[in-house]
């Protein structure tokens, strides 16, 4: 090879290198605009976007619990309240509840209302602190005024939006349940299990087990009156 030819290819492989270092550095301007125009404000949305979404889910979507048995057992133990629609009531000291976490339930979500479309979608409230008459059931009759004690339930719980503290699940998977409801004109907040003692239609419950919730005393003494033992 002589030294023109030498010269020739130096200046070919010099050319090609800038030629190539030239379009490596278009390339990475390139990528810079990118990141400037596109990923960064990306980054920047998602950044404002998941925290936003995960307090959407949470205050307004909520995680809804759709049975007693959904509910974990931290839950009970923490004695979370929760609010719902009474869509049934079993007997004088139980109904069924759809959960509605969060908010826009009644105009933007709706409470199913068959009972095909609320079939295993609710959950099973046993009232806390009180033992009620009972309905006739598995061959054995009704006690002493179950069907005024049911009504009285009825009355005060059925399609109404009420608030449940979770305290425990008794031996037949029902959740154990501190209810609360408000009622017209003045929509003061009233403990169901309270009011049935206070209107003599239910006991204090005593069994193993017995969650009050911190109103044991207010159930002694509302008991003693509907016995005619208070002043």
């Amino acid at each position: 090879m002589t030294k023109n030819e030498d010269q020739d290819l130096w200046t070919l492989w010099k050319t090609t290198l800038e030629q190539k270092t030239a379009t490596l550095g278009r390339l990475d301007a390139w990528a810079d605009s990118v990141v400037q125009e596109f990923w960064r404000p990306i980054t920047g949305g998602l950044l404002v976007l998941m925290p936003a979404l995960y307090l959407f889910s949470k205050f307004v979507v909520g995680k809804r619990f759709r049975t007693a048995a959904h509910i974990p057992q931290e839950v009970l133990e923490k004695g979370l309240k929760i609010r719902g629609k009474v869509v049934a009531v079993g007997d004088s000291d139980n109904f069924r509840l759809y959960h509605t976490p969060g908010f826009g339930w009644g105009w933007i979500r709706k409470v199913p209302q068959t009972k095909r479309e609320l079939a295993n979608q609710t959950i099973a409230i046993r009232i806390a602190g009180v033992d009620a008459p009972e309905s006739a059931h598995f061959g054995m009759p009704a006690q002493p005024f179950s069907a005024e004690a049911k009504e009285f339930l009825t009355n005060m719980v059925l399609n109404k939006n009420v608030q449940v503290q979770l305290l425990s699940r008794d031996q037949y998977s029902r959740v154990v349940a501190m209810a609360y409801v408000r009622s017209a004109p003045f929509f003061l907040k009233k403990n169901v299990s309270l009011e049935m003692v206070k209107a003599g239609l239910a006991s204090i419950y005593v069994a193993k087990g017995a969650q009050y919730a911190g109103i044991l005393d207010q159930l002694k003494k509302h008991e003693d009156k509907a016995k005619g033992f208070g002043h």
